[in-house]
């Protein structure tokens, strides 16, 4: 929509080349506009991709080894992403290497996330899509370690979450995972649904509807991938998205909305 009154703006004021300069403004205006801030230079791309699962891969192995010890779920649960993501053999290997980083007792995750916040600090979908898996990782093995929670405390803070934000996204994701086997009728589920959208019972049915449609925003593929997010992700997002829908749509029957 910008680019073709960039366009025209341009062409009425300024002529031809007027026009060229308008066409270009409006178009990193819709780029902005449709991918956020971190989506206007698509060249930063496969930067942001490689440092994304750089990043990824060792917050993995830090967080395996979080509680002294790396379990059998962990890594299964990190052997079927790499499966999901197709890697070929030379970057599994290098996957393998990244996650054994991040997991040597004295390694320091610090530089790591110094990198990543240079390079994609400016994407606020990547950086929540590193922490939700991170988040859902830590709860493969049936449990969340204090040792985990601290680490993942520590992450959110470099990722620029305060503690209030960290804890409410925690609790929002923890409880959209209740629905992705399925969306069962009962109380419980009900309460589970609204913390899952990030809201509870008092709030209205637009409020509702605003919160649902932000989180949906912010696992839309064409904007995650807009920021960086690799391609092969794209499946994490949109089962997280699945998830967000089922407890929405728990709640618009039980309100007739």
């Amino acid at each position: 929509m910008f680019k073709l009154i960039g366009f025209i703006s341009g062409y009425y004021f300024f002529g031809l080349f007027g026009a060229l300069f308008g066409l270009l403004i409006g178009t990193l205006i819709d780029r902005l506009r449709a991918y956020g801030a971190g989506g206007v230079n698509p060249l930063q791309n496969p930067l942001r991709q490689t440092v994304f699962l750089e990043t990824l891969f060792i917050s993995m192995g830090k967080l395996a080894k979080a509680d002294g010890q790396i379990s059998a779920e962990e890594i299964a649960h990190a052997e079927a992403f790499m499966q999901k993501l197709g890697m070929t053999a030379d970057h599994r290997l290098r996957a393998i290497d990244l996650f054994k980083q991040g997991a040597a007792p004295a390694f320091d995750i610090g530089p790591t996330y110094d990198k990543f916040m240079a390079i994609c600090g400016h994407t606020s979908q990547l950086k929540q899509v590193l922490l939700v898996y991170l988040i859902v990782m830590a709860l493969t093995d049936g449990h969340f370690h204090p040792e985990e929670e601290v680490l993942l405390t520590n992450i959110a803070r470099r990722l620029g979450y305060d503690e209030a934000a960290f804890k409410h996204l925690m609790e929002m994701v923890l409880n959209q995972s209740h629905f992705g086997g399925g969306n069962p009728n009962t109380a419980a589920a009900l309460d589970d649904a609204y913390k899952a959208l990030g809201v509870t019972k008092e709030n209205t049915d637009q409020e509702i509807k605003r919160a649902y449609r932000k989180l949906m925003s912010q696992y839309h593929p064409d904007k995650l991938i807009g920021q960086g997010l690799p391609k092969d992700m794209i499946d994490v997002a949109t089962e997280k998205a699945k998830e967000i829908q089922l407890a929405h749509d728990l709640i618009q029957k039980t309100r007739n909305i």
